[in-house]
């Protein structure tokens, strides 16, 4: 397996992302046999790290996805994760807020979701669309019911709030054992394009395609700023963002992959130790029932 720089994929405010920065770079793999090995190592080591995180009880995993339609999240979440225990494992995937939702703050029904302890969470798509098709889509904002005289006059202190407020949620569960991956998968405008046309030229995925994803593609500068904005006023040590070129979509849940792995990996979490003499004792017991 080659050796993965995570770092320069990583965002953690002491370098500022660019919207310019590389969309595809050299593959990790020579062919699918070698991805799928490479696949299946990491999927045992997050698995093994998982355990551990589950029985020890006090981490547990946050891990958001943010990107452009097409940019390959689903795809990556169902290959990266396909060897994790899913009974401790939940993928949410976040879409328009619903009426019940828009009668609460922003942050709330990301609240419900979050995942336990000894648990690895998921979010396809989050909060973060808050400052991101908000912002490019800013007449939204009159169904969230937030009291006009609590709105500030200009956009610019709106957004910066919402960053400021993003980042206290994330280092309250920061400091409450819940540390926050963030993978913003970054694909050009070109490879979207190929992608969205695939799927309409296939019968078994036209229905993933919508109208709204042309419209959006209107906004695609506007989004490139507003995910470049976010990126940088979001990204901290203890919930850094990494940014992964996505052209190439095996390389992507490569990279995906090594990252999660080595971040459980990192937790200072251990299996609980039972005193051997104790051990012994159970054994025997077990044994002694056998016998009956």
């Amino acid at each position: 397996m080659k050796k993965l720089n995570a770092t320069s994929f990583r965002y953690d405010g002491r370098k500022k992302f660019s919207q310019e920065s590389t969309t595809l770079i050299a593959p990790l793999y020579t062919d699918e046999t070698d991805h799928a090995n490479q696949l299946a190592e990491l999927a045992e080591r997050m698995d093994q790290a998982q355990n551990r995180m589950h029985a020890d009880e006090h981490y547990g995993l946050l891990i958001v996805f943010q990107a452009m339609d097409a940019a390959g999240k689903d795809s990556s979440i169902r290959r990266v994760f396909k060897g994790v225990n899913p009974s401790r494992f939940v993928m949410v995937p976040f879409k328009k807020p619903a009426d019940e939702d828009l009668k609460h703050d922003f942050l709330w029904r990301f609240w419900q979701e979050l995942p336990e302890r000894g648990h690895i969470g998921v979010f396809n798509r989050s909060y973060y669309e808050e400052v991101l098709a908000l912002r490019v889509h800013p007449d939204r904002l009159k169904e969230q019911l937030i009291p006009t005289n609590l709105l500030p006059t200009d956009d610019q202190t709106l957004w910066k709030q919402r960053f400021g407020d993003i980042v206290h949620f994330e280092d309250y569960l920061f400091r409450n054992g819940f540390p926050i991956v963030k993978f913003y998968l970054h694909v050009s405008k070109a490879e979207q394009g190929k992608r969205l046309i695939a799927r309409l030229s296939d019968p078994e995925k036209q229905w993933k395609f919508s109208e709204s994803d042309l419209e959006e593609r209107q906004f695609w500068p506007e989004y490139m700023q507003a995910y470049e904005d976010t990126i940088n006023a979001t990204a901290t040590r203890q919930n850094p963002w990494y940014v992964i070129p996505s052209d190439d979509r095996p390389n992507q849940q490569l990279i995906i992959a090594h990252i999660v792995t080595e971040i459980l990996e990192s937790l200072p979490t251990a299996f609980p130790t039972t005193d051997t003499k104790e051990a012994k004792n159970l054994i025997k017991q077990i044994e002694q029932q056998d016998v009956k």
